[in-house]
């Protein structure tokens, strides 16, 4: 059973970053494809940002250009930088991970529990 635990969430005024950190336990292989998303009050959950082993990123518009994902040394450990953090950056961010995918179908997925990130203005 692979799990993912995060670290980093806090409180920050407008304009200052953070770090998020998640590890990935339970496999001896490497998970394909990991990142970030997001879920703010009321809202749905959303994408942040991923980044797959082959180093291949995605992310939202909102945060382009001020969030960064990366991949660490260790294996199935991802991080979040984010820079310049607003308001409507605060929200609960959950680490996400997703096995390639086969002729059969979509790749397992999997989350973490969430860590609370709070901009202050």
């Amino acid at each position: 059973q692979v799990q993912l635990v995060e670290s980093g969430g806090g409180l920050v005024q407008a304009g200052g970053s953070l770090r998020l950190s998640c590890v990935a336990s339970g496999t001896d292989y490497s998970v394909w494809q990991m990142g970030w998303y997001r879920q703010a009050p009321g809202m749905p959950r959303e994408l942040v940002a991923t980044v797959t082993t082959g180093g291949r990123t995605d992310f939202a518009d909102s945060v382009k250009g001020r969030f960064t994902v990366s991949r660490g040394s260790a294996r199935n450990t991802v991080f979040l930088q984010m820079n310049d953090l607003k308001p409507v950056d605060t929200a609960i961010y959950y680490c996400y991970g997703q096995e390639l995918g086969t002729e059969r179908g979509r790749g397992a997925e999997y989350w973490g529990q969430g860590t609370q990130v709070n901009v202050s203005s």
